[in-house]
């Protein structure tokens, strides 16, 4: 088993999500962060006074896959979330070691 975590940008969140739903994913825990990489924030005029934006508004994606389905998770991510500018995001791929659903006890592959 796998964990996939996305950091992509808000407006392509749908467009996402609708490109994981075609591929049979069931399931994925969306979080709002900020951050930055080389896209380094930049600089806003408000009321005259010139400020720096250093944390960029992010969309935290994070999807529990069979091995087997990981590739696809990935390419389908990849390919709704691209602008093609910077600031397009990353994709992370983890292993996990135990999954376990409450409600039933299920473990493994069986709990997701």
């Amino acid at each position: 088993m796998k964990k996939v975590e996305a950091i992509i940008k808000p407006f392509k969140l749908d467009e996402v999500k609708e490109s994981l739903s075609g591929i049979g994913i069931q399931g994925l825990t969306v979080t709002e962060v900020k951050g930055f990489g080389r896209q380094k924030g930049h600089t806003e005029l408000y009321r005259g006074a010139e400020y720096v934006v250093d944390f960029l508004p992010k969309v935290k994606l994070e999807i529990m896959v069979k091995d087997d389905a990981v590739a696809s998770v990935v390419a389908a991510i990849e390919k709704s979330a691209k602008t093609g500018r910077i600031g397009d995001g990353k994709i992370f791929v983890l292993p996990v070691e135990e999954v376990v659903r409450i409600r039933t006890g299920e473990r493994g592959d069986q709990a997701l």
